[in-house]
């Protein structure tokens, strides 16, 4: 009988909310130049990075999760004029909240990506996947967790 090793075994989950206008534009970018980037990035497009919730945060790592990223406009490009400045804000709320109730610093991320970087974005996502992989599993949240 073999005992798997963990740590070679563990692949992230990672769920990456994307502005339609910039950072999904990036992303896209980066696939048509070929810049690759890990397949455990699951996307999800938004119309714009204020319209991410902080509940759908909570909600990915809920769902089990390990880290999240919010990719949007750079502040002052916002296809909505101010949605990123709201996004930011609320980020960092969310940041000190993830931190009371015991969720690791690096699980979570911001990040600016216009729809010409999509270097940055290959560079981001890759960077990101590392940190998590270094982190491990999340199992903070692992009672809020629906056992089905």
């Amino acid at each position: 009988m073999s005992i798997e090793n963990n740590e070679t075994t563990f692949r992230p989950k990672i769920v990456a909310f994307c502005c339609n206008w910039c950072s999904y534009a990036g992303a896209d970018l980066a696939g048509s130049s070929r810049l690759s980037y890990p397949a455990d990035v699951k996307i999800i497009r938004v119309p714009c990075s204020c319209r991410v919730n902080p509940m759908f945060i909570l909600r990915a790592f809920e769902k089990g999760a390990d880290g999240v990223i919010l990719c949007g406009c750079h502040p002052g490009d916002c296809h909505y004029s101010t949605g990123n400045f709201y996004a930011r804000r609320r980020m960092t709320l969310l940041f000190s909240m993830l931190d009371f109730i015991g969720v690791e610093n690096g699980r979570t991320r911001v990040e600016w990506v216009s729809a010409a970087e999509g270097v940055k974005f290959s560079q981001t996502m890759n960077e990101f996947v590392e940190k998590i992989t270094s982190l491990g599993r999340n199992v903070r949240l692992e009672d809020l967790r629906c056992r089905n």
